[in-house]
């Protein structure tokens, strides 16, 4: 009977398939390297267009703002419009009242008082002047109480000189009354001194 031998037949066959696994797996490590790669590429990819969107988002952002800065502004440059515009009508308003306020004053004089000065500080009139008599003075007072232009009359001093020929020297104050209402920044205005007479 006749021998075979079959360890070379399977010396090639084990090689063989040796080598078919280390084909396939230098081909499983290639195809998880290009996986990986593939992966990393898209990631990079995707955090690239997420940055891109990001510096988008803060260019509007800061477009944003400086638009919010213009209408900040806008809004305080019309408060301030309409606050001089509102100036502006107040003095319009009253524009006319210190003509009746001089005509007030004259229609209230009496006969025998001279004024030397009119000082006006806010809604306050101070009257500086010469009366023939107390007497006159107080008729002036009465007279302003009664006016409509003019209301709380108070006198400051009276004086009379012995050697004086005019006669009584008086400081006045009254309040004004009726027309557009002065505002409060009248107050701090300097105050302004008319002469009457002399």
């Amino acid at each position: 009977m006749p021998r075979i031998n079959l360890l070379p037949w399977r010396d090639e066959e084990r090689k063989e398939r040796k080598v078919k696994f280390l084909v396939a797996l230098g081909g499983a490590a290639i195809g998880a390297a290009l996986t990986a790669f593939v992966g990393y590429l898209l990631m990079d990819s995707m955090v690239s267009a997420q940055d891109m969107r990001n510096a988008k988002l803060k260019e509007e952002i800061a477009e944003l703002d400086k638009q919010i800065e213009k209408i900040n502004s806008l809004e305080a440059d019309k408060a301030r419009f309409i606050a001089r515009m509102e100036v502006i009508e107040k003095l319009q308003r009253s524009r006319p009242e210190i003509v009746h306020i001089f005509d007030e004053i004259a229609k209230q004089l009496p006969d025998g008082v001279y004024l030397t000065g009119i000082t006006q500080n806010g809604t306050r009139l101070k009257f500086e002047g010469v009366a023939q008599s107390s007497t006159r003075v107080s008729a002036f007072m009465r007279n302003i109480d009664g006016s409509s232009y003019l209301k709380n009359p108070e006198l400051e001093v009276v004086e009379t000189k012995k050697d004086a020929v005019v006669g009584a020297t008086f400081v006045l104050y009254a309040d004004q009354s009726g027309g557009a209402d002065a505002d409060a920044e009248a107050a701090n205005k300097p105050k302004r001194r008319v002469a009457v007479g002399g």
